[in-house]
């Protein structure tokens, strides 16, 4: 039996470095090659129906912009109304043939029901809020419920009425996670939490999905919006601006522009990407990382 073991353990790590030697080449080749040939024949969204959820700022905002200049009908979706209004009209200027600002709380289940009425390509899940403050800091935990209810179930609720028209007409979800769905960060417990069962969701989705439906998970790092200038929500549920504890909980971290993160979306989006983590700490290039490139 020694002996045996012996040649086992001879010939198995010559045969293992044999295959990779082997095959390994040719996987990146392939890869390689469908990389290129996602590029070449990549999704063309003019004339396509997007809507946007949280579309007034940040990476919504800059989405906005990039779907309009490639000429996308726009459904624009935020809980604010003068600021939507602005994007809406930039979002024509640069090209879309028409864009429908939609005043909307993606916590109410009523509110996202009625976002769709016939037709829709893309669906951008991009709403959320920001809890800032320490677990054993909370007084009353039912004031942390707006980072489920807004960042998971805002997702949940627009996702589930989307999705006849969406395995209709064979469009993608794509979704707005985090790179705090894959780390841990001080202070945001909740936050990190919400974005972590968006991505289990949104993955397990896709199995359901199958090529009905494609999935584009978006896990950016800290990008420019209101939450990384410091608009945070406190253990009272309130939104507040606090520049001192951003600077605390940022501190000299880089932080990536909503214009270079919404053009590496989209070029993503257009691929067929699984997936995306522009801009986040657990990528492997902090600055261009497509993770997860295999289609839908």
């Amino acid at each position: 039996m020694d002996s045996i073991n012996k040649i086992i353990n001879f010939v198995f790590p010559l045969l293992t470095l044999y295959a990779l030697l082997v095959f390994y080449p040719t996987y990146q080749r392939l890869k390689s090659a469908f990389y290129i040939y996602r590029n070449l024949f990549s999704e063309n969204v003019a004339g396509k129906v997007v809507v946007i959820t949280g579309a007034a700022s940040g990476i919504g905002e800059a989405l906005a912009y990039e779907y309009g200049k490639r000429g996308a009908y726009l459904a624009l979706v935020d809980i604010r109304d003068e600021p939507l209004f602005h994007v809406a009209a930039l979002a024509e200027l640069y090209g879309s043939p028409e864009v429908i600002p939609i005043i909307a709380d993606v916590s109410k289940l009523q509110d996202c029901e009625n976002l769709y009425s016939s037709h829709v390509d893309h669906l951008v899940t991009n709403a959320g809020v920001a809890p800032l403050y320490l677990f054993e800091d909370i007084d009353d935990l039912s004031k942390a419920s707006p980072a489920m209810d807004i960042n998971f179930w805002g997702s949940v609720y627009c996702t589930f009425f989307a999705s006849p028209y969406l395995k209709k007409f064979r469009g993608r979800i794509v979704v707005i996670a985090s790179g705090c769905g894959y780390i841990a960060s001080p202070r945001l417990s909740f936050y990190c939490a919400s974005k972590a069962a968006v991505i289990a969701f949104y993955e397990t989705l896709r199995t359901e999905f199958g090529p009905d439906i494609g999935v584009t998970i978006v896990a950016p790092g800290i990008v420019d919006s209101e939450m990384s200038r410091g608009k945070f929500m406190t253990k009272d549920g309130k939104l507040i601006v606090d520049k001192e504890l951003r600077d605390v909980q940022i501190s000299v971290l880089p932080v990536e522009s909503a214009e270079r993160c919404a053009k590496a979306i989209m070029r993503s989006v257009c691929r067929g990407d699984r997936g995306n983590r522009v801009g986040s700490p657990v990528a492997a290039d902090s600055r261009t990382n497509i993770s997860n490139n295999e289609g839908s």
